[in-house]
Formats: structure tokens, sequence, C-alpha cells
């Protein structure tokens, strides 16, 4: 075995497939004054603030362009077919831009406001859109021609104009044409840069190229002011001017007693607000008072708005807030005006909170309301009694199954008092009815526990419960009554605690200083008030919005790798998440660029995953190595790494080693089949521990697109085992229509039936040649199964005699998972045993150096409010490893000596037709003769049959005692025997002591 330790060469194919793609990256294109500015794939998709995809043009040139019978097109990063959605006729002027919906997803906030929709779902990462001078739909995955006005490819997309595509984009990010869709080199990877998405439409402000624009000053302020006649009322004023400062404020309309504009605050620099007061005093008298201000800036500009200031009667409440939310799952007061009064609670992004202070005594209804208006919200404050008229809703968020009783269209706004306050509501988990308390200000009497912390950098989400959730098929069999009623109590066992921002926060809450918060940690003192809304990962829930900040306790703080039993061979399977030294920019580790990935026999830019560059692919494989050189296990067998030989295995190899500082680690050779997928499976291993016994060996079966790779080890002492990686179908994409793959409702998800299929593939045809090949029934199987601990294809695995260790060793004392999904935790990284190797086992563990760990301190660049990236091993994955220590015997030896045999005599059974009797075994050694320990009948007569036994070696049978022999001890064997001839038999008895 060649022990990797110098730079590697970069396979020659490599070169040659650059060579092919730099011909074919610049296609000619008809040039056109009207471009595609912005394309964004994330609309509505976890993360997301906007709702909808879209694609943006925008007319860089100087004269109008009619794009009467033009279309845009789509297609995927790798693909060859195009959607088309056709413009309406519409000419476009110069510097004005358009704006296309497309596909809207269920999660985001903001809807656009589209000049035309289509219904293309776009992709979030990456993708190809075209202008089309026409509505025929293109073909090929590199579209040229006159018909062409634009094409931009991103992320792995195999057409682009120029060099290479746009960046790779996430959900919360597009690709924009550089200067405001002005730069139009024909080269994606120049002209556009990944950054938030800003849909501009045909209404936006113009954007002459090559004229610099003098940027208006923009006001901000409310159409109306309501105020009640005899109290006082107040409208918050700002402007901005993205090129100048907004340094003044006046009321230009006619004065009014009682009206005025106060404690103006200039802006500080250009782009910033300026910001102000509207008071209206309580004496102001009946009547609408239409009020004027006009800004100004430094540079000579003005901008004015108006605000209609409309002072009435006070009107009288027509329904207590519990009167409005009801008994019921919806409002009976729903599509309705009313006019209700509370003390405001707690402001949010959108509204306010407010509360009836007495209530009305009735469990089942609430005493809490959101008031969904930002502009309502800003003329109130927490503590003030308030009175507000409006329309009360009924709110379904995208992927709810329930709706949420709110006011909207807010046409009054009264504060009545201030100095008020609310006692919040003692409340506990699980709590099945939360709706009873919905828009209440709340206290978690108990401290409660972190189960998720997937979403707090992308929407400042925490994900809270009673205890750790464990995902119902984890610990028990799916479609089982237990599973069922884990599910709900699950569901009756969660809130999510928010940020109140509804976008990505700028800073990222909760996250802590140092070590990161994680799942396990608990929050405790937890009051705020209870909402409901769209949730990071999809669907809804219960969110509970702080009023006070929450004291998150670390309780389950960062450990180093797992301490386990000595063993002499420590074996760890580790997930490491698309390590791939192919990035989706095209290039590659080795500096070359135009590069591309395999799936099945098409190489492309479009099937490369993981890194999206080098400055990535570093931080990514910094974390790796920390991790698996903090396992230091003498064999590792990985998941997802780039299926391209054994060259990316070889670099995260020589990566390992450098880390050392010296030649540990060695690529065990791959087998002849590595699978159809752009990933596959592969080990390392320590030559200085282990011995390859044979060659690799795979299943090539058409079930397997990543088959499972075995090979055979020996250790120092002689003893052997065989370590079998897999990476069984995943659960996610589901198919079309129903069947044993659909998601079925049972919690295994979907492609079930496939990873049966592949299960039983695995023990019923694989597992036995490994065995046969090894020449010995020591086996252990490991990787990322994704299927839960008690799901149908580990079901499978241990029906057919494997011992699962995590269950073995972890399930006593706590809860085994690798994995956290859907606010909930389990294992899809597994440890199965062969029961002749079981024993050998000296203790399993995983380290939970990932799942706990939130998303956003992982190596990815983009997308991130805050770059807390280190080069630990925390979140080096999404899975955590699992680590095995192996206390494998020693090769058999021969104590025949030193036993005394004595035997039964044989008995004849004329029911079965067999002779049965026992062997007894004394050891009169003096020591301790370690098990396993091996009865050898040799010469045993010909004709007669051992029939109970274990194995042969060198042709003759067997039977096996797993235990150990003190000194003085006796072990008695049955022996079994066919002689159908009833002839004498004899044999000569041996005994070994070890595995053979």
């Amino acid at each position: 075995m060649t022990i990797h330790a110098t730079p590697r060469a970069t396979p020659g194919r490599l070169t040659v497939l650059a060579a092919m793609l730099a011909g074919l990256s610049a296609p000619a294109l008809a040039a056109s004054n009207v471009v595609i500015s912005q394309a964004y794939g994330g609309g509505g998709n976890s993360g997301a603030t906007i709702k909808s995809d879209f694609i943006e043009l925008f007319n860089r040139g100087d004269a109008p362009v009619a794009l009467d019978g033009w279309s845009v097109q789509y297609a995927s990063a790798g693909g060859s077919t195009w959607q088309v959605t056709n413009l309406p006729a519409v000419t476009l002027q110069p510097g004005q831009y358009y704006l296309v919906q497309q596909a809207s997803g269920s999660g985001g906030t903001v809807a656009l406001v589209p000049d035309t929709v289509g219904t293309i779902p776009m992709s979030g990462s990456g993708a190809k859109v075209a202008l089309v001078r026409g509505t025929t739909a293109l073909t090929g995955a590199n579209p040229a021609g006159t018909a062409v006005a634009d094409l931009v490819g991103w992320g792995a997309a195999s057409g682009f104009e120029g060099t290479a595509p746009a960046g790779g984009t996430g959900n919360s990010t597009a690709v924009l044409r550089n200067e405001a869709g002005c730069i139009d080199t024909d080269n994606n990877s120049g002209d556009f840069t990944v950054a938030a998405p800003t849909p501009r439409n045909s209404s936006a402000p113009t954007n002459q190229c090559g004229v610099v624009p003098v940027r208006p000053i923009v006001p901000n302020c409310p159409a109306s002011l309501g105020v009640a006649q005899g109290y006082a009322g107040v409208a918050m004023l700002s402007a901005s001017d993205a090129d100048g400062i907004v340094n003044g404020a006046v009321i230009t309309s006619g004065a009014v007693p009682g009206i005025a504009l106060v404690n103006f605050a200039a802006a500080n620099e250009a782009g910033a607000s300026a910001n102000a007061r509207l008071e209206v005093s309580a004496n102001v008298p009946l009547g609408s008072y239409p009020v004027t201000i006009r800004f100004v800036n430094d540079q000579a500009q003005e901008a004015s708005c108006t605000v209609n200031v409309a002072v009435q009667t006070l009107a009288a409440v027509t329904r207590t807030i519990p009167q409005i939310q009801g008994a019921g799952a919806a409002s009976p007061y729903a599509n309705t005006s009313q006019t209700t009064q509370g003390v405001v609670t707690a402001k949010v992004a959108g509204g306010f909170f407010l509360q009836d202070a007495n209530g009305d005594g009735d469990p089942a209804t609430s005493d809490g309301l959101f008031i969904y208006s930002s502009s309502a919200a800003d003329n109130v404050s927490v503590g003030q009694l308030v009175r507000v008229t409006g329309t009360v809703v009924e709110f379904t968020p995208n992927g709810a199954t329930r709706s949420y009783t709110e006011m909207k269209d807010v046409t009054a706004v009264v504060a009545l008092s201030g100095g008020h306050s609310v006692a919040p509501a003692n409340i506990a988990l699980p709590n099945a009815r939360l709706d009873q308390v919905e828009g209440m200000l709340v206290r978690f009497t108990g401290p409660l526990t972190i189960s998720q912390t997937a979403y707090v950098g992308s929407r400042g989400e925490l994900t809270l419960s009673s205890g750790r959730l464990e995902i119902p098929t984890n610990r028990y069999a799916p479609r089982s009554a237990e599973a069922q009623a884990l599910a709900a109590a699950n569901a009756a066992n969660r809130i999510v605690l928010d940020d109140g921002l509804f976008t990505t926060p700028t800073t990222i809450p909760y996250i802590g200083e140092g070590p990161t918060v994680r799942a396990g940690d608990t929050v405790s003192d937890l009051t705020g008030v209870v909402d409901f809304g769209a949730l990071g990962g999809g669907g809804a829930g219960f969110k509970l919005q702080p009023t006070v900040a929450p004291v998150i306790s670390r309780d389950n703080p960062r450990e180093g790798a797992p301490t386990l039993p000595s063993g002499n061979v420590k074996v760890a399977s580790a997930n490491v998440l698309n390590y791939f030294t192919t990035f989706t920019n095209g290039a590659n580790v080795a500096g070359q660029t135009g590069q591309g990935c395999t799936i099945g026999g098409s190489t492309s830019l479009s099937n490369c995953r993981g890194a999206d560059n080098l400055a990535e692919y570093i931080r990514q494989r910094d974390k790796i190595v920390a991790e698996l050189k903090g396992i230091d296990a003498d064999v590792v067998g990985l998941m997802e790494i780039q299926n391209d030989g054994d060259y990316s295995t070889g670099v995260l190899v020589d990566s390992l080693n450098a880390a050392y500082g010296a030649t540990v680690y060695a690529v065990v050779p791959k087998p002849p089949a590595t699978g159809t997928d752009a990933i596959r499976v592969a080990m390392i291993y320590k030559p200085g521990k282990l011995a390859l016994v044979g060659t690799a060996k795979s299943d090539a079966d058409g079930i397997n697109n990543r088959p499972p790779m075995a090979q055979t080890f020996q250790a120092t002492n002689g003893g052997k085992f065989s370590l079998v990686v897999n990476h069984l179908k995943s659960k996610g994409g589901c198919p079309s229509g129903g069947g044993v793959n659909a998601d079925n409702g049972d919690g295994q998800s979907c492609w079930n039936g496939t990873r049966v299929l592949q299960a039983q593939r695995l023990v019923n045809s694989f597992l036995p040649q490994v065995v046969a090949a090894a020449g010995d029934p020591d086996v252990l199987v490991i990787g990322d199964m994704n299927a839960y601990g008690m799901e149908d294809p580990i079901a499978t695995i241990t029906a057919a005699g494997y011992v699962n260790q995590l269950e073995r060793f972890i399930r006593p004392t706590g809860l085994p998972y690798s994995y956290v999904f859907g606010h909930e935790a389990g294992y899809l990284d597994h440890a199965l045993a062969s029961n002749s190797l079981s024993p050998q086992v000296a203790g399993a563990a995983e380290w939970h150096v990932n799942a706990d760990e939130p998303e956003v301190i992982d190596y990815n660049t983009d997308g991130k409010p805050q770059d807390l990236y280190n080069a630990l091993p925390y979140r080096a994955s999404d899975h955590d490893p699992v680590v095995v220590s192996l206390n494998l015997l020693p090769s058999a030896v021969d104590v025949t000596a030193g036993i005394q045999k004595i035997s039964s005599g044989l008995t004849f059974n004329r029911a079965t037709g067999l002779f049965t009797g026992t062997v007894t075994l004394v050891n009169k050694s003096g020591a301790t003769l370690n098990g396993p320990l091996h009865l050898v009948l040799n010469g045993l007569t010909t004709g007669v049959t051992l029939v109970n036994a274990s194995g042969s070696k060198d042709g003759a049978p067997y039977v096996t005692s797993n235990a150990s022999l003190a000194a003085g001890a006796s072990v008695t064997l049955p022996v079994t025997l066919r002689n159908p001839n009833k002839i004498n038999t004899s044999y000569s008895a041996a005994v070994f002591s070890g595995a053979f």
C-alpha cells in the first residue's frame, strides 16, 4: 500500500475537461441593450425573506427597446431543457427595470410587485436564465445564436457567458449585475455579484448608465394619523437620500395650533435616515388636517409627504379582546371591523401585541391580540393602554394547518394612558393548547431545553422543549402505537424562541460569546408573547417573542472526542458533508479552472457540490481534519466524499498527515465499483496499526447508486475483522405519486422502499460474500444509513443477526443521536456488529461535535449575517461521527495440551435420526484461557457430519464457546452428529483459544 505523503498530481482527464469547457464557455450571442440584471431562485424557501423567485431585466442603453414577442427562459444548472415565460408587449425605456416573478414558495414574508408573472420554480443555488428574442424554447446546455439576447449562469451552471458562471447563491442571496445593471462585459463571473436580492420593477427609479445619477430624497411617512378628540397622537417620520444628507424638515401646509414637527434629527451620513415626530396635542379640535412636511438635503434637493391627521370622537369599544378571540379555532368576528383596547405588551417588526389586562377569566379564550400594522406600532409604546380600530382576520402562514387571529387594516390607534403593566400567565410545556394563550404575555415556569439551533443564523430562531425531542422512529418501530404517541407528544412539546425581526438578523441573537449556543443547552426565566408563524425549515408553529432577555445556560458544553474502554482497534464513521476538491465555481484544489464533477458517465460543473471556491474549501478541509485528528481512529469510514477515484480521499489524507506532522494515515484503495453518484464512500487507515487483508470489495448491484465498500483488516495481535461502509438512499426528493417510496406518514419519509431493498441486498448477498472472502465472521457495518434507529432498513439488518452497538452502549444511559432535523434528534449513523464480533466490541459512542452546533458557524461564506467561523472541528458536517472500540481476539492458539476432555458418549434419537452427546473441557493449564474456545473434530469419519458446527478449520468442523475459561474451570459443549449409515465414528479432538 502506497502511503500518501507528497502533493498529488491532478488527473489528466480534468485537464482535458478544462480545455473542453473553455471552448464551450463563451457562446456567440447577439448584442442587446436589454440584459438580465438580477436572478433569484430562493423565493419562499427556508431562510428567505422574499416569497417568490424572479428574473429582473434592465435597459442599459440610451434608446427604448420593445420586448414584443420576447421571452425569458430557465434551465437547471446542468440541464438542456428550457422553460419559457412569454413577455407582454411592453417597451422598456432607457434605465428602466422590468420584474418577472416566477414560482412562489411556502416561506418568506415579502411579496413582490411584479410587472408580469410566470410559474417556473428556480433553483436557490445555481441555474441558467436567458433573455430570448422569441418564444420558442431553447435547446442545449449552453445555447447561442442571434435569438439569445442575454445568458446568465450562476452557481454550478453548465451554460454561461465568458469564462465561468457567476457565484453560487443561497435562499437569502441572488446574483446582481454590477453597477445596478450597467456592467456587461459578457463574462458572468465578473459582471455579477452575489448579494441580498433587491427586486426592481418598472416603477422603480430609472438608472441611466453613463449618467451620474442624482438620487432623490425618499420620505417615509404614514398616509394618515387617526387621533381621538381629547387625546394626544404622534406619527414617526423619516427620510433618506442614497447620495446626500437629509438635514432639514418643516411643515409647509397651513399652521394648525397643536400640530407640530418636533425632535428632528438630521442624518449623520449619506444614505442614513433623518427622523422626526409629528405630534398632535390633545386640544386639537375635531376635523381633518392634511399636514405636508418638506425634507431638504445638502444637495439643495427637497421632497414632501402628506399625513392626513383626522381628529375624531373616541370610538367606543365594540368587542373585548377575549370576545374577538373566542373559544373556537377561529374568531367569531373574523372579517369584521371592531374597536378594542388593551395594554401594549410587546412591539415586533410589523406590529405590536395588545392584551386585555383584566381578561375574562375563561382559560379557553386568549386575552391577547396581534395588531398587524408597522405604522401603528410606531405610534405606541409598551405599557400604554391603547384603543385600536381595524379588521379582525384569521391569518394562515404558509405551511400551517391552523390560523392565527389578528387585526389588520388599522384605521385608528389611540394611546389612552401610560404606565400600565400586565402580569404574565404562567405556563409550561408540554402544552397542546397554546392557541388559548396566543398573543398573550406568558412566563414558562421551568427551564426549557434547546432542541434545534439550525436557524438561529438565518432567522434568529431556537426550538425549545421540555427535554430533548427524540425522533419517534429512533426509539420505536414505525407505525407502532408507541411511535405515534411520541409524535403527538413531541408536537405538543415545543415552541420556537424568535427575535421579533422576521428577517435574517444583522447580528445573530442568542449565539453567545466564544463557544456557541448548542442544542441541549437550557433557557430559563423565559418571558414573552406567544406568536404564531412560519418556521425555518418549513411549516409553521407557535413562537415566543421575548420581552425579557432569555437566560441561556450552557448545560451541553462542547466535549473532546469520546474516551472509550481500551481495545486494540478504534473505528470511526464520519460523514464529511460533500468534501469535494473540485468546487462549484469550476476551479479545483490544484488551481485549475473550468473543471467538472462526474455523475455516472456525465462530467459537468453542475455535478459539483460542497465548497464554492478555494477559500471555502480550505475552511471546510481544516474543520474536517480537526475532527478526524481529534478522533484519532485506526480506520475511518467516510461518506459524502467526491467520487473521483482515490484522488479526493488522498488529498484529505495528505492534509491529515500534515496536521500530524508525520505519515500516519493511508488510503484504502478503492474497490472496482464506486457508484454512479457524485459522492462515494471511502476508507482511510493507519498502516502502523492495521494491515490490509486482500483488496476492497463493493456491491455494484443496480439498487446501490452509492455501493457499500468492504475491507478486511488484521490487527497486530493477528485478530481480523471486516469493515463495511454504507451510505443508503437519502430521505429527500420524494418521487411523485404513492407507493413504498412515497412519504407514507409513518416517520420514515421518502425512499424507504429503496433503503429496505438496499439493506436486504446487504445482508443477503454482499455481507455473506465479504465473510466468505475473509474466512472470518467478524464484520462491523457502519455508515450513514439515512434511517433512524428502529426504522425498517435497520430492522432488516438486525433481523439478520447484527447487533446495534449504539442501542447497546448509549441507550441505557442516554439518547443516541447523530443528527437533528425538524426540531428532533435521532441517529442516521450506525455501528452494527455481527454476532461473532459483538462480544469483541468494548464500547461505542457518538461525538456530538456537529449536530448540536448552529449551521451558521460552518465553512460556508455566503448568506451569513456574521462570519463566526474558526478551524475547530465543530460543525465540520451536519452528522456526528460514530466511534467504536474493538478488542479483537488474537489468532487462535492450540491449547489441547492443557485441556482434559471428557466425552459423554453418543445417544441415538430415533425421531431425528441424529446422535447427540457432550464433550466437557476442563482447564488444567493453570491459567485462564481467553475465549472463544473451539473444539475441533480432526479426522471425523467420512460420511459423518457435525450438525451443530460453528465453522470449519482446515476442513475440520468445530463447535465454539465464546466464554473464557478460568484455571480449573470446565465448560460442556454439545455435539450432534448425523451418521446415516450408522458406521463407527472416530475423531481426534483438539482445542484452540482465540479467533480463527
